[in-house]
């Protein structure tokens, strides 16, 4: 299907003694006119609006305004807004693969893989929320898998369960970063509602109807997002340190 072409009306007439008024698809085309775009421009483009915290980082509306150029620019170098989500996606898994010191032990560098994916989520939490169950299938999603894989065969997992525990691995980061990214994009007055609920609403339950809420309702408001997190990320460890084990008993 052909794209709409470029606006090319001509701007109102001038009144005279003043200047003829910009017509905005000229200021558009004289910042940057779709021909001078590149994929790269794009994708940049695409990051810097997901590090505002936009939600709507893909809409070409909004890609048109931070390029200055017509939206429909963008659909001459990505199919599609779902093209170019993967595109900036594995991007952001370079930054991610970025962060990880070489020279660590295989549980090291889960949790170092684990740290960058949560940093860069924070930054592009549009990003990181609508790839929870997608996969890029290019060139820095391949290097993540290597890294978990490379992990956890020298852990000592080999064949179907080093399959096996790299999905569990890669799903639950995924999942768990997502959420968190996800999170980040209600309002401010959304989350601080959620979070003083530990405080207030679960303070206030019938003891006798939820007795183990009030056993712990003061340690429930102490809980942080980050021990969650870091406590979901040693369970994997542990799941894979004791499927070793476990085959080792057995052998």
């Amino acid at each position: 299907m052909s794209k709409p072409p470029l606006d090319k009306a001509a701007g109102p007439t001038a009144e005279p003694g003043r200047k003829p008024a910009a017509n905005p698809a000229t200021r558009s085309r004289t910042k940057r006119s779709g021909s001078h775009l590149t994929p790269e421009s794009i994708i940049e483009a695409s990051l810097r609006i997901a590090a505002r915290g936009s939600a709507d980082a893909f809409t070409v509306r909004r890609l048109g305004e931070e390029l200055g150029a017509d939206p429909t620019a963008v659909y001459r170098h990505f199919r599609d807004k779902d093209e170019l989500l993967l595109e900036v996606a594995d991007r952001t898994l370079g930054e991610v693969l970025d962060r990880i010191p070489h020279g660590l032990a295989w549980q090291d560098r889960i949790r170092a893989l684990a740290d960058g994916s949560l940093a860069v989520a924070r930054k592009y939490p549009a990003v990181a929320s609508a790839m929870a169950s997608r996969t890029t299938r290019r060139a820095n999603e391949f290097r993540v898998v290597e890294l978990i894989l490379g992990a956890v065969t020298e852990a000592g997992l080999s064949g179907a369960e080093a399959a096996l525990h790299y999905r569990m691995v890669g799903d639950s980061l995924l999942a768990l970063v997502g959420q968190r990214a996800a999170y980040l994009l209600f309002s401010a007055e959304a989350r601080a509602a959620d979070e003083s609920s530990w405080k207030r609403e679960y303070r206030l339950v019938d003891p006798e109807a939820f007795p183990h809420i009030t056993a712990v309702a003061t340690e429930l408001a102490e809980v942080t997002q980050d021990q969650i997190y870091a406590a979901r990320v040693d369970a994997l460890i542990t799941a894979i340190e004791r499927r070793v084990e476990e085959l080792r008993g057995g052998a």
